[in-house]
């Protein structure tokens, strides 16, 4: 029982940058990090969803986090990643501009979103984490993936 009283205490990540900010996700949550390939647009879905791609046989739909979030498009460049991410049983690939690191963060470390958050819409963050001289946001990955019901087709 000892080993899962540290899983409750620290919440291991991987850092990633959209834009001038960092954020951070679960780890557990990360299958890979790749580099951006070819995608494949499907008409008639949501504008952040950029397409889907076929990785190692597993066809898999890729979000554009930027686009997602509301943050200006950029061009893709040799830092662009693609963080593939499993949840409940589904590959889905969230295009970053950087993958940076992978880290433990101690869960007493996370704050509550504050209330004022310039860019991304506060109901994706699950907090904020300040270590040493960084700030990272923690993300709410069920919030990012679901669909924008009630919002503009009411």
């Amino acid at each position: 029982m000892p080993a899962e009283s540290k899983e409750v205490n620290d919440l291991k990540v991987v850092i990633f940058q959209l834009k001038d900010e960092e954020y951070a996700i679960e780890v557990d949550y990360v299958q890979s990090i790749e580099r951006m390939q070819p995608i494949t647009r499907i008409p008639g879905v949501d504008a952040f969803i950029k397409g889907v791609m076929n990785l190692r046989g597993v066809i898999t739909p890729v979000i554009d986090l930027r686009s997602r979030f509301g943050i200006e498009s950029k061009q893709y460049d040799e830092a662009t990643r693609i963080l593939v991410l499993n949840k409940e049983g589904n590959e889905i690939g969230f295009i970053v501009d950087g993958a940076n690191d992978v880290m433990d963060i101690p869960v007493s470390k996370i704050e509550p979103t504050p209330e004022v958050v310039g860019g991304v819409a506060e109901e994706y963050l699950r907090g904020v984490v300040k270590l040493e001289n960084r700030l990272f946001t923690l993300l709410h990955l069920d919030k990012i993936l679901q669909k924008q019901e009630g919002k503009a087709g009411a």
